[in-house]
Parts: C-alpha cells; structure tokens; sequence
C-alpha cells in the first residue's frame, strides 16, 4: 500500500560529514525537513557540548532582537514580513550580525536613558510650575482682614499663648510644598494629623492633567499640597512623614517676587526640555523604523542559526576531530533528495570531501512518517490525538474522511444547518491564504481553521443527511410528489385533534417516496415514532458494519506483519462472534423490512405479526422461544429456532478460542524451542564439570522461572483482550445508538425554535408585522447559529470522535508509536513565531 494507507518506510542511516562542510549540510537537511538526528551524546550535559559557545551567542543576539522587538511593538511601529525565508548565513556572518546587534543595543538604551532623564527632569519642572501656581493662590487668601500667615497662627496656636506671644513679637511660620499621588492624600493627611497631634495646617490642590510617569509611561493623578508648621521639631517630622508617603518637595519662595521669578525660569526650562525631547523622540523613532524592516529577517537568520548548532551538538567527533559522525531516521523514498541536499552543503561549504551517508541495521521501531497535505492534514491530527500509529501499521486516516462527517451527519441531519455549516468552511478553504497569512494568536480560531475542510465536509455530509430526512429547520421540502393522497372529509379534520399515517389504509399508493421521507410524515402525530424506528435501526447498522469493517482491518495487519498465529487465534473468532450474532441481527432487520407488509393478502405477514427485533435477539441469546400472537407465526423463516441455536453456539465457543488458543500455541513453541536448544548442548553438558553443571541447572532453572513470568503475562494480557472483545461488541453495538438519539434532540431542538420562536413572528398582521418578523427572526437566527450549529455541532463532533476512536479504532489500531520529528527550518520558525505570540 501506498504512504496514504500505511506510514512512510523508514531508515537508520550513518552521515559523515567533514568538520568544515557540516554547518553547511545541516543546513540544507533543516530546509529539507526530512531528517530526524538522533542524540549521539544523551550522558552529556547541554554545557558541555562541542558547541555550546556558539549557542549562548545566538541566544544571546536573540535576547537583543526581542528587546528591539518590545520596543518596536511600544512605539506601535509596523515590523515589514515580506514573507521571505533567507538561508542560514554562514558562521563567519554571525560576527557581523553580533555587531550589528550590539551597535542597536547600545545606541537605544542610551536614547532611552537620556529620554528618561529629560523626561524625569520635564516631571520635575511640570511639578514645580504646577506648585508655584497653586501656592501663590493659597498665599493670596485672606480671611476676616488677616492675611493668610495671621489665620495660620491663630489655627495652629491657642488664644493665651497668641496673648503672650504678642507682646515678644509676630509668630514665625515655617512650610514646605510638594507633590503626591492623589490617592495618598486621605492616608497621608492622617498621618500628619496623628503624628504632630493636629500642630500643622495642611492645603492641597488637584493637577486636572496626568503626569507621565516616566519609568513606567503609565498616566498617574497628583495632587499638590503645602503644610505650615511651627517649630524645627514639626518640620524634621513631616519630612519624614512626606519621605514615607514618596511625596516629591520642592523648594518655594516666601516673596510673591520670587515665586514669580521662579515661575518664569520653570516655562523658560520647559519649553526647552519639550525641544530636546522632541528631537530625541524623532532620532529614536528613525532607529527602531530602520530596525523594523530587517528584524524578521534578522529573527529568521538567527533561529536558524541556533537550531543548526543544536542539531551539531547531537553529533560525535571521530578519533581525528576532522569528521563528525551523525545517526538519523530518513524515509527510504527521499534518500536520494537528501543526497542531493548534502551535495549542495558541500558545493557551499567549498569541501573536497564529499559527505557519506549509510543505511543501517537495526532492531529499534522507526518512528512513524504520514504524508499528510492540506486536506488530510486535519484529519490525521484526530487520528493522532488518540495515538501515534506503530511503524508501518495501517492508518485509519483515509477511512476516516469518509466515516466520520457521515456519521456526524447522522446526528446533525439537516439541510439548512447543514448549508450554513458548508459555507463557512467554504469560505475558510477559498479565503485560506490570505486568513492563514494574517497568522492570528486566537486559539479557537486557529483550531476551526485547521479543521476547515473537516468542517466543509461535515457541511455538505449534512445536506445530504437532511435531504434524506427530509428535514430543513424542522420543516420538509416536497421535492415530488407524496405518495399519501389523504381522504379525511372537513368533519374528520375538525373533530379529530390527533391525525396518524396508516399504511394499511387506502391513503397510502404503496410505494415508496422517491428519495428521503416523504414530507407527508412531517404533519403526523406518529411521526417521531416512525422516525425513532428508522433512525434507531440504521444506528444499529451503521454500528455494526464500522465494526465488522474495523475487525476486517486488522486482517491487513496481521497479513503484512505475516502474524498467522493471530489471523487464526483472534481474527477469525472475532469475525465470528461479530457476524454469528451482531450481523444476524442486522439481518433480521433488513428481514423484517421485506416480509411484513401492511397490505399483505397472509394474515401471518402482516404488521402486527412482525416480531420485535430485540425481544427475538434476547431470546436467542437465552435459548428461549417467543410468545406469538393468534394467528402469527413465531419465525421469519423457517428453521429460525435451529439456526439461532447453532449461531449463538458458535459464537460461545468462539470466547475460550480467543482465550486460550494463542498463549496454549505460545507455549507450545517454547517448549519446542526449548528441548531443541537442549537436545544441541546435551553432548557439551556431559562434559562439564559438576560446578559447571551446577551453574548450567541454575541458569536452566532461571530460565523456567523467566518462561513461566512470560506465559503468565501472556494468558494475563489475552484474557483482557478476550473480555474488552466480548464485552465491547455489545456495549459498542449499544453506544452506535448515540447517532439516533442525538438526531432526534437535534430534530426536536429545531422543532421548538421553530413552533416557540419564529412561528410567534409570523402571526403579526400590519406594518408593524414586518418589523416584528424582523426582530423574532434575529432572534431565532441567533439561537440557531448558537444552540443548533454551534453547541449541537461540537456534541455531535465529540461523540462522532468517540465512535471513531474507541469503537471503530479499538477492533484493528494499537496506536503505541512515536511520530517522526524532523529537523525542520519551517517547524522550528513556526513553533517560535506561535511562542512569541502567546
């Protein structure tokens, strides 16, 4: 079988590559991506490796482009991705990049560092100014013919000691005036309050405009304040207290002439600092613009650079330190790409000396290669979420892409659902270029895109589904014409609330509707139990044929992986079992369909006298005969009795042949395995000495005990299996019944939006009808999108991804592989570029 239906064949090989032309090979092997290096050094530590050094320094210039990254991104400035993949450069370009790296580095710190110290000192300024005006207007104030240093005194003292104090001369008060963040001002004046037990006299005045802070760039409110004290003991505390809250204090002028003097330097100083930072500005912004334009380039060049050095570190050096020695996992099919690729690493690199690359031997598993494009890709990714496949083991991916919408649209059956569905992933797989070169960081998003065409076939699987249901949002399309012509009078309708479909009338034609169910059906009042029928028998079919088809499977693995033993201890009985009592009773179904007929001229064959399916499976397991009706027969056919007998014999034995038949087989070829070895060291074992013999019993007697260990596991290990079969055929023919019961939810789910919802609009008469119509509409548009697409979708996706991995997977899939990672320039960016966006 092709790479479609089994994994790629893979290879060990041994690559010798010169010390000068390795750079350059892996280089060529990263833009393949078709190689997977194994660690030839796993007792190493990562530090002390051959090129260890060479690593730091990438990391280090990786850590100088994401801090010109951030600051790009600050600036909002648009980093230019031409969309171009430029080639590792060679080691002797790194020196340059690092200068080129380190000159940037170093040339916007230093701009940032002066930015922030004029912006600091602009801080300083604005605050003075904002000070020197708030003040001036609290030393303005006068109060009862007192200027304002009067009323101070008078708050601050009491009356006797203003007595005393006259006649030594006028009250001397000292102040100071700062700045703190304004929600610090409730704490900060109960604090001055407590701590100089309400001797000082505290203003404070809001800035309307915020403040730059300039370490951090956030926008911050302060508040100016200005505290009068007497004494040097209050000032050396509320020093302290302002130090404590980091308020800012600057120095303010007593003479209203100098605090206006002052004032005017501060705008002189200003409007000089906003002409500096301007330009400092600008000269910042044409750095980190001409930054912008090679850093994706840079960031490419760089990461290509390292990966190519990690991968030298999982090499070995050869006696004469000249050659490196390296072991990978390359698809046989592509062997002579890689050939080419090492070539084109050596025609670079300017070696004479060609590399050498080597098919090994080996008893170590492969790792597993599915080709996948951009259509099976989403559909390999569900496989492998439940288990990489072994090597060479058969996958089920192909099988899938046809399974798994259908059985979806089993559940989701419905025209328009189905069409709105469809043409979203329509437009995901027309639009996919320019969505996938947007490159977004939405983890939804990106899950949906992925899964497009998985999404688009879902879509169009449920079209069909609902033509077959005849079912869109809960109404059916009379495509032809019914095959029920109805004869009820106007009496018969008006007195009679509940009106039932009876194929054993004359309003039936007796054939069947062309395609689907006839929309006649849709108008019955027995129409979910025609429907429940229906729907649950195909369930059970539909179940059973995945299974039969996931057993059937497993025959193409044991034949390719030539285990005989397993074809006639497993596979056979499991066929068996599965058709002797799973498929009979699909038969019976299909039985039952064809004999009884509502308008059948035998009593014995007509409706009434079909027996119920699961009372005659029941029955048949438990060797018990069914009840029959008067005049009805107990079987479909004859012979019935007998031959369910023998099925369900069949099928019993079929369990201690799964069980016992391949550890009984085992063992026997151990034992024969075992007196062949004896019989060809019978004649060195009479010649040994006797404490040569003794080991020799030993060591037969270990080997007892290892054999007997294995045989334990091995009866262990095929009883499980042998009870997961049995037991897993009923329940997993049981768990098929999801498919009808989520479709008849999603039916009814419909039926009620539409009856509760939409219908409501629809009974409006007049203009405002129409405008009503429009609003119910909206509104049952958005339930439907949400509960019916949205929600009813993703429980049917999930359960639709339980059927396929534990019922159908389970019959032929182990699953227990490893996936083949190769050293891919194109994975390694992509995986770097999702990281930095997280």
């Amino acid at each position: 079988m092709g790479s479609l239906f089994r994994s790629e064949e893979m290879t060990l090989c041994q690559l010798f590559l010169q010390s000068e032309a390795a750079y350059a090979c892996v280089s060529e092997l990263g833009e393949l991506g078709l190689v997977q290096f194994r660690d030839l050094n796993p007792d190493v530590n990562a530090f002390q490796r051959k090129f260890v050094n060479e690593v730091r320094r990438c990391d280090e210039m990786e850590r100088k482009l994401r801090y010109l990254e951030k600051e790009i991104k600050k600036d909002g400035i648009p980093m230019l991705d031409t969309g171009e993949n430029p080639e590792a450069p060679q080691p002797r370009e790194m020196i340059d990049l690092e200068a080129t790296f380190e000159k940037l580095e170093n040339e916007l710190r230093e701009v940032n560092q002066n930015a922030e110290a004029l912006k600091r000192n602009f801080l300083e300024l604005t605050e003075l100014k904002h000070i020197l005006r708030k003040t001036q207007v609290f030393f303005d104030e006068q109060e009862g013919g007192l200027n304002s240093t009067e009323s101070m005194t008078r708050a601050l003292i009491s009356d006797d000691s203003i007595a005393r104090q006259t006649n030594a001369g006028p009250v001397q008060l000292g102040f100071v005036a700062g700045v703190i963040l304004r929600e610090r001002i409730p704490a900060f004046e109960r604090m001055l309050w407590r701590a100089c037990r309400g001797n000082v006299f505290l203003r404070q005045a809001e800035i309307e405009k915020p403040l730059e802070d300039p370490s951090t760039g956030d926008q911050v409110f302060k508040s100016v304040f200005i505290i009068f004290f007497q004494g040097d003991q209050l000032k050396t505390r509320v020093k302290k207290i302002c130090e404590g809250f980091r308020a800012t204090l600057y120095p303010c002028p007593e003479a209203p002439a100098d605090r206006r003097e002052m004032a005017m330097g501060v705008m002189t100083r200003i409007e000089d600092l906003n002409t500096v930072l301007g330009q400092t500005q600008d000269h910042r912004h044409r750095v980190l613009v001409a930054a912008a334009k090679n850093i994706k380039n840079w960031f490419v060049k760089v990461r290509k650079i390292k990966a190519i050095y990690h991968t030298l570190n999982l090499f070995n050096l050869d006696v004469t330190q000249k050659c490196l020695i390296a072991e990978c996992w390359v698809p046989i099919l592509d062997i002579e790409a890689i050939q080419l690729a090492l070539r084109r690493g050596t025609e670079r690199s300017g070696s004479s000396v060609p590399p050498i690359l080597n098919r090994m031997d080996t008893f170590e598993d492969p790792p597993t290669y599915n080709r996948t494009n951009k259509f099976t890709s989403g559909f390999q990714a569900l496989i492998d979420a439940y288990g990489v496949a072994n090597y060479r083991e058969i996958n089920p991916a192909p099988y899938t892409i046809i399974s798994f919408p259908f059985l979806f649209a089993v559940m989701f059956g419905d025209m328009g659902h189905g069409a709105l569905m469809t043409a979203f992933g329509a437009w995901m797989v027309l639009q996919e270029k320019p969505l996938a070169a947007k490159k977004s960081s939405n983890e939804i998003w990106n899950i949906f895109f992925g899964g497009r065409y998985i999404i688009l076939l879902m879509g169009l699987f449920s079209v069909y589904t609902g033509f077959i249901y005849n079912d869109i949002f809960s109404k059916s399309l009379r495509i032809f014409s019914s095959h029920w012509v109805i004869n009820y009078n106007e009496s018969t309708v008006n007195t009679n609330q509940f009106l039932q479909l009876d194929p054993a009338t004359d309003d039936y034609t007796g054939t069947p509707y062309p395609f689907g169910i006839d929309p006649v059906w849709q108008m019955a009042e027995n129409k979910i139990v025609f429907l429940n029928a229906f729907k649950m028998k195909i369930s059970i079919i539909f179940g059973v044929l995945q299974m039969l088809f996931g057993v059937s499977l497993s025959l193409k693995n044991y034949r390719y992986f030539k285990n005989q033993m397993s074809v006639y201890c497993e596979f056979i009985p499991q066929v068996i079992f599965l058709v002797f009592l799973f498929l009979y009773m699909v038969m019976l179904m299909f039985m039952k369909w064809i004999i009884y007929s509502p308008k059948s001229l035998d009593i014995t064959t007509k409706p009434y006298c079909a027996p119920s399916i699961l009372i005659t499976f029941i029955n048949m397991v438990l060797f018990k005969k069914s009840e029959a009706f008067e005049g009805c027969s107990l079987n479909m056919y004859g012979g019935q009795q007998f031959l369910q007998k023998v099925l369900v014999i069949c099928a019993v034995l079929c369990v201690p042949w799964m069980l016992l038949a391949k550890p009984i087989l085992i063992m026997q070829g151990q034992k024969k395995e075992h007196q062949l070895l004896s019989n060809n060291h019978v004649g060195n074992e009479n010649g040994d000495l006797e404490g040569a013999g003794m080991t020799g019993g030993n060591a037969q007697a270990d080997s007892k005990q290892h054999e007997k260990h294995d045989l334990t596991e091995i009866f262990i290990h095929q009883g499980i299996h042998t009870i997961e079969y049995v037991l897993g055929s009923v329940s997993h023919t049981a768990s098929y019944l999801r498919l009808w019961a989520l479709s008849l939810a999603h039916a009814q789910l419909s039926e009620v939006l539409w009856n509760m919802v939409l219908s409501n609009g629809l009974k409006f008469e007049g203009w405002y009808g129409g405008i009503a119509l429009w609003i119910v509409f909206a509104f049952w548009a958005v339930l439907t999108i949400g509960i019916l697409v949205l929600m009813e979708g993703l429980s049917a996706f999930l359960h639709t991804l339980r059927l396929h991995w534990v019922e159908f997977q389970s019959k032929f899939y182990s699953g227990t592989g490893y996936t083949f990672q190769p050293f891919s320039f194109e994975i390694i960016l992509d995986q770097a570029a999702s990281s930095s966006e997280e």
